[in-house]
């Protein structure tokens, strides 16, 4: 997949956008929050995990493998977070949506639906995907109920399935949406959001 051809995605709420030099200041004020990594696989907890999720954004770029934005909310003009499509397979019209996190100043904002909406828009109608996987910590609640909030299909646990940065092992929970599910979704969990997209 040519990242170089993914456009910005915005609607009146927020702006999702590739990763830039100068973000580097904003991320070390933000990312630097216990509270975010609990339930990931990796954390930012100094400068030197810090330059490797940079790193991690940018070789992401260049070999297609991962296509990392970063979160603005337009109201404000800040950072707040980042999100990730990622696990890309072309063949199969497959992609997932994750590697998502918010700082403790947007959580429970609405951002973040925000965000899902505007990332299954572009995915099931520009680049045509057939399915879009979403998983997370079976231990993350939260999270688990934002993804049937969205409209996502429960699909089971894989047990023992990542190592985790503190080393214990998580038992990894899949949702998944699929293209026949999305225009209902779109209509009607997503109502309030859903707008053409932009030629």
């Amino acid at each position: 997949m040519n990242f170089e051809q993914v456009p910005l995605l915005e609607d009146a709420r927020v702006l999702l956008r590739p990763f830039q030099p100068s973000d580097k200041a904003d991320l070390r004020m933000i990312a630097l929050d216990e509270e975010i990594w609990r339930y990931m696989i990796t954390r930012i907890s100094n400068g030197t995990e810090l330059e490797a999720w940079i790193h991690t954004a940018t070789s992401g770029y260049q070999l297609g493998t991962r296509y990392t934005f970063m979160i603005e909310d337009k109201a404000t003009g800040k950072l707040a977070g980042s999100t990730s499509y990622g696990s890309i397979s072309v063949p199969d019209k497959r992609l997932e949506i994750g590697w998502t996190w918010l700082s403790r100043e947007f959580r429970g904002s609405g951002l973040n639906r925000h965000c899902k909406f505007l990332l299954l828009q572009y995915a099931f109608e520009v680049l045509q995907m057939e399915r879009v996987e979403l998983k997370g910590d079976a231990l993350n609640m939260r999270s688990r109920k934002a993804m049937l909030k969205i409209g996502a299909t429960e699909e089971g646990i894989l047990r023992s399935h990542t190592l985790m940065h503190d080393g214990r092992r998580r038992d990894t929970i899949y949702y998944s949406i699929l293209r026949p599910e999305w225009e209902q979704i779109k209509s009607t969990i997503f109502k309030d959001l859903a707008a053409p997209l932009q030629a």
